[in-house]
């Protein structure tokens, strides 16, 4: 691992994709030199801590609940919407672990994931065109030449927010919130039109009174008060990225302080770009995003490239083939990184393969390709006979319409009732936890199947 930070000049040298066309050079510059000043948002040390939970994922010892906005706003930066993700995700997670029973990863979407990549550089409506919205990080969302100019002094505003976040992020699961005897509170007031947070207090409640038996046990009842959670984004800004890594005072390695986990997404993933040479030289774990077109070869030259030393927890590669095309795309990728002796996280990010346009005009996204894709991604684990990792979902604490499908049968035509998404459609909090659901009956069938690697009881006769 180098210890040495490229600079942008050479970053930039790469003809990098999916950068912002700023006007002005000395703006850009004035603004890098003022965020390479500021803190830390994360600390080395907690990026370590994310290593090591991701090195026992890779080994088969835990799974990866992934999971937040498509793309954060700054208006969205409120403790209402902050409350409402980590609840959805912490009930995601109880649900998992208690089907699983082994210990799950919980990493957000979440604290720098204000910029998106874009299938083209410009919009056009009517005669008009202007430059396309990239995320709050670059430009606003009004489709004026005003908003849409790239404004570098937004990445000064991702900062700031993205430190909002997780200060409160922190309080939060530090101060209680996150304690599991609260876990019929975060399901307070769901929509109870479907059986699925039926089921959910139900399993809350054998939960509970498994509790009360432990702590009756003598388990110190302060064990299940807090949890690891931890903050990551697509690493898409350089500007942003290579000012805010940083030479760590205890190791001398490079972190990204940005974030904890950083992942590198298809349109960005060139062997020979910027993003992989910025992130090969970082400390931190490093995801890296494999769609349909994906081979073996790519994958490991991605691997060599990222993580040349193998060193457990580093790398993840999180699969977006689609529903139609996981069965026959992903097994050739496994085997060949499986054949070089590699152990790296597999997770599934069933949401980005799966979009459409519906007749309406609305970009959405079907839950049952999103429970399609999820299956494939273990039926071809079982067969493989290796861990399926993890889940990687775009999702919201709020009651949006912009996924169609789940229990509450949302149609294309209910989409316009409650689409708010600032880029891609996000599953909605019931959504969220019927997939919950979906994913602990795969872990379980699973646990059924295998020796649990965390634990196994073995009854003890005198």
């Amino acid at each position: 691992m180098s210890d040495r930070i490229p600079s942008l000049e050479e970053l930039h040298a790469l003809n990098p994709a999916q950068q912002p066309g700023y006007p002005d050079p000395a703006e850009v510059k004035a603004v890098v030199e003022e965020l390479r000043l500021r803190p830390p948002l994360v600390f080395a040390g907690e990026c370590d801590d994310l290593r090591a939970d991701l090195a026992k994922v890779a080994a088969g010892e835990a799974f990866v609940l992934q999971g937040g906005d498509c793309a954060e706003t700054f208006d969205g930066v409120t403790a209402a919407n902050i409350q409402g993700k980590l609840r959805t995700l912490l009930s995601m997670a109880v649900v998992m672990t208690y089907a699983a029973q082994v210990p799950i990863v919980k990493i957000g979407r979440i604290a720098g994931q204000y910029a998106k990549p874009r299938s083209k550089d410009t919009e056009t409506r009517g005669d008009v065109t202007l430059p396309a919205f990239r995320g709050d990080a670059v430009n606003g969302f009004d489709f004026t030449p005003e908003a849409r100019r790239p404004d570098p002094r937004r990445l000064l505003d991702v900062y700031n927010a993205s430190a909002a976040t997780l200060n409160l992020s922190r309080a939060l699961l530090g101060g209680g919130f996150a304690h599991l005897r609260s876990a019929h509170s975060w399901n307070a007031d769901f929509v109870r039109t479907t059986g699925v947070n039926e089921r959910y207090e139900h399993l809350v409640a054998e939960i509970e009174r498994a509790l009360a038996f432990m702590v009756a046990c003598g388990i110190d009842d302060d064990v299940f008060a807090t949890v690891d959670f931890y903050a990551s984004h697509e690493a898409l800004l350089l500007e942003y990225e290579q000012a805010l890594t940083r030479i760590d005072s205890r190791t001398k390695q490079p972190y990204d302080v940005s974030g904890h986990m950083l992942w590198i997404g298809e349109r960005t993933r060139q062997l020979d770009g910027a993003h992989v040479e910025l992130l090969r030289h970082v400390r931190n774990p490093i995801g890296v995003k494999l769609g349909p077109t994906t081979t073996g070869e790519q994958a490991l030259a991605l691997a060599d490239a990222l993580d040349p030393d193998r060193e457990p927890g580093r790398l993840t590669f999180i699969t977006r083939f689609g529903a139609g095309r996981i069965r026959e795309g992903l097994p050739p990728v496994i085997e060949a990184v499986e054949a070089s002796g590699r152990k790296v996280a597999w997770v599934c990010d069933p949401m980005h393969g799966n979009t459409f346009e519906a007749a309406n005009g609305y970009k959405t996204r079907a839950f049952s390709d999103v429970v399609e894709e999820v299956d494939g991604f273990f039926d071809v684990h079982d067969r493989l006979g290796t861990w399926p990792g993890g889940l990687h979902v775009e999702l919201t604490g709020d009651d949006v319409t912009e996924c169609v499908g789940g229990a509450e049968l949302l149609a294309e035509a209910d989409l316009g009732t409650r689409y708010e998404t600032a880029c891609d459609p996000r599953l909605n909090r019931n959504q969220s936890l019927e997939l919950a659901f979906k994913v602990s009956e795969r872990l379980t069938d699973g646990r059924i199947k295998r020796v649990n690697p965390v634990q196994s009881y073995t009854p003890i006769d005198f």
